[in-house]
């Protein structure tokens, strides 16, 4: 996840992590070991180290953290929200090409390697020395099918000429939120980035830390025929799903798809289980907030 230039400023900090019972029993009573502190576009990125081969990624000594990665297994997640938004997989099972735009620790990209050779994987960030550190200090590797590109989210996005099956916009921290990657105009480059079948998963902050919270839940429908929100359990990611077309998801075929891939593809968790902590189609229009415009 980076922090954009342009990006409005706000209060609170809030991070789910599921990391295994031993290793959270251990890290519970040490100190996590710093291994990389450098200034960076916006402050500084901070990698620490703590028990049971687990690194994370921070903006700043005290900032959330942005990645979680296990050094010795690329098909680990542990953030709650990069899981969910796996949910991906269940509407477009075979994704020939994936953009994710921020990359922190390369944690979510890695994954999707893992588990999807055939796909052609892209990761937009607009911090060069971000990539540097996820690559020299969180494993993250690129090949001939994934790559990481210094560049500005937005502008990546509006050059594209090969559509994406699945785009995930994971460039909304819970402290600052890039105003041109609000917009109408913003998210109309999306729907055009996106093949006919494609989705865009989303990444908001909820109420409680985001003020423009229901302006992008509006702004969302004034651009996407069919939206669709997955709670995040425990903390206050709420993961937007929005389809180019309408596609009338039912929570029963939602869950059974996601059991069908969490099955097909082998995954570590059951996909299913992500549903259980709220899902809605969002079919009723927003009255709160506003749509924002550039």
């Amino acid at each position: 996840m980076n922090r954009l230039r342009r990006g409005i400023l706000f209060a609170g900090t809030v991070t789910g992590v599921a990391i295994p019972s031993r290793a959270k029993a251990s890290a519970s009573t040490a100190t996590p070991r710093l291994i990389h502190q450098q200034a960076a576009m916006f402050g500084s990125i901070v990698v620490t180290e703590e028990p049971g081969g687990f690194r994370t990624m921070r903006f700043g000594i005290d900032g959330p953290r942005q990645s979680v990665v296990k050094m010795s297994d690329p098909r680990f997640l542990a953030l709650r929200y990069t899981k969910t938004a796996i949910l991906s997989l269940a509407l477009v099972p075979k994704p020939q090409r994936i953009l994710v735009m921020g990359l922190g620790g390369g944690s979510l990209p890695m994954f999707l390697r893992s588990y999807l050779p055939q796909a052609q994987i892209d990761a937009a960030e607009i911090d060069p020395a971000v990539i540097d550190v996820a690559k020299r200090f969180l494993n993250f590797k690129e090949d001939d099918r994934m790559r990481a590109h210094a560049h500005d989210g937005r502008s990546f996005i509006e050059l594209t000429r090969q559509p994406y099956d699945i785009i995930i916009l994971d460039a909304y921290a819970s402290d600052v939120v890039p105003k041109h990657l609000t917009t109408t105009e913003f998210l109309h480059a999306v729907k055009k980035a996106l093949s006919p079948t494609g989705v865009v998963v989303g990444n908001l902050w909820g109420p409680a830390l985001n003020p423009l919270y229901a302006s992008m839940l509006r702004t969302y429908q004034e651009v996407f025929p069919d939206l669709y929100m997955v709670e995040v359990p425990e903390v206050e990611n709420k993961m937007i799903f929005a389809c180019p077309r309408k596609i009338d998801l039912q929570l029963a075929s939602f869950r059974e798809r996601a059991r069908n891939t969490t099955a097909a593809l082998e995954l570590p968790f059951d996909l299913g289980v992500k549903l259980g902590f709220g899902f809605h189609r969002l079919d009723r229009p927003v009255s709160a907030g506003v749509v924002l415009r550039d």
